[in-house]
């Protein structure tokens, strides 16, 4: 007699009834099953994520760090950035000592102890996909990578290949799989551009290696946004190329598209449901007197909810390098310009965005 029939033997003769058995276990596999595939409270909760814009500690942005401590930069807007799921900027600096400097009109480098203003600013993540990244090389480059790994910051957008510069930063929130990948479409020529053996920036020129990466986030997570640098500075529209950029993200499966590098406001677009914000301007940074616009400023907060992404800004001004928050006719001048410059939404008092 095998081992399985002596067992069933001994079943039936202990009065064991196999059938019910064999029912019963069914059923608490059906109600497992279901249990797991059912969300959970956390699952079923919106994801909230903030953006900002250009963030530069150099200059006189690090003299105010020296002067008045490590949170003076985000003093005034930490309580806003720390409340968010998740909270992402773009750094406009590389963080090291090392490096040649570049033969370009403005070259950045910022001290490594300068990140710990952001560690306490409630930025969870940023892009380093831009037009200063390598301001110092190579060398510095990877120091900055290396820096902000110690300080505990996310990062996209660069790295010492091109899989490593598309490398989104991820975040698992309420069970999801938040990506923000980071890219550039305005860099100092192809020396600065990833590639496979050669370290450097995540490269919006080449479309279709572009949107392979892109598709690439998209089929791996369930949220996922596209953070890039592009565009002309100070000016209040976005070139043709964005627009059609945008809309391929979106097509692709992007969720939402976040711009900076115009140091100036752009408007807002919505495709297919999905929010564009062509640019958020400069966050914290020294801005130059080419324009006045260089101080305004805002933080665009997205409330994932199901397929659906609900959009709202806060408008900030640049005061001695920082942003503050002002007060309500400061709000409503920057609500009127964004309805003079958006496309096909409006923005409500509350600054809540919503289509025309």
């Amino acid at each position: 007699m095998t081992v399985l029939k002596y067992v069933m033997a001994l079943l039936l003769f202990l009065g064991f009834n196999l059938e019910a058995a064999g029912n019963v276990t069914a059923i608490a596999s059906s109600a497992s099953a279901a249990a797991s595939a059912k969300p959970t409270a956390a699952e079923d909760k919106p994801i909230e994520i903030s953006f900002a814009g250009d963030i530069l500690l150099d200059g006189k942005v690090a003299a105010n760090i020296d002067k008045y401590g490590v949170n003076y930069p985000f003093e005034k807007v930490r309580g806003l950035l720390s409340g968010s799921d998740i909270s992402f900027a773009n750094l406009e600096t590389p963080i090291s000592t090392r490096g040649q400097k570049a033969i370009k009109t403005y070259t950045f480098r910022s001290a490594p102890k300068t990140l710990q203003a952001i560690v306490n600013s409630g930025i969870d993540g940023v892009s380093v996909a831009n037009n200063h990244t390598l301001d110092y090389g190579v060398d510095a480059l990877t120091d900055t990578i290396d820096y902000l790994d110690e300080y505990k910051i996310g990062h996209t957008g660069a790295g010492s290949n091109i899989d490593e510069a598309f490398t989104a930063y991820s975040k698992k929130v309420n069970g999801k799989k938040v990506a923000i990948v980071g890219i550039s479409r305005v860099l100092s020529g192809p020396s600065w551009y990833a590639g496979d053996n050669k370290a450097g920036i995540a490269s919006g020129y080449d479309f279709d290696t572009m949107m392979r990466y892109v598709k690439n986030a998209v089929k791996y997570s369930d949220i996922t946004v596209i953070y890039i640098h592009w565009n002309n500075e100070y000016q209040d529209y976005p070139e043709d190329y964005a627009r059609t950029y945008a809309k391929a993200f979106i097509d692709a499966g992007v969720d939402a598209v976040i711009g900076s590098h115009s140091h100036c406001l752009q408007g807002i677009e919505t495709y297919k449901g999905k929010p564009i914000f062509y640019s958020l301007g400069n966050f914290v940074f020294t801005p130059t007197q080419r324009s006045n616009k260089a101080y305004d400023s805002m933080i665009a907060t997205l409330t994932f909810d199901g397929d659906k992404v609900r959009s709202k800004i806060t408008p900030v001004k640049i005061d001695n390098t920082r942003p503050i928050l002002r007060e309500q006719a400061y709000n409503e001048t920057t609500y009127s310009k964004l309805n003079k410059i958006s496309f096909n939404v409006k923005v409500n008092e509350d600054g809540t965005v919503s289509a025309k």
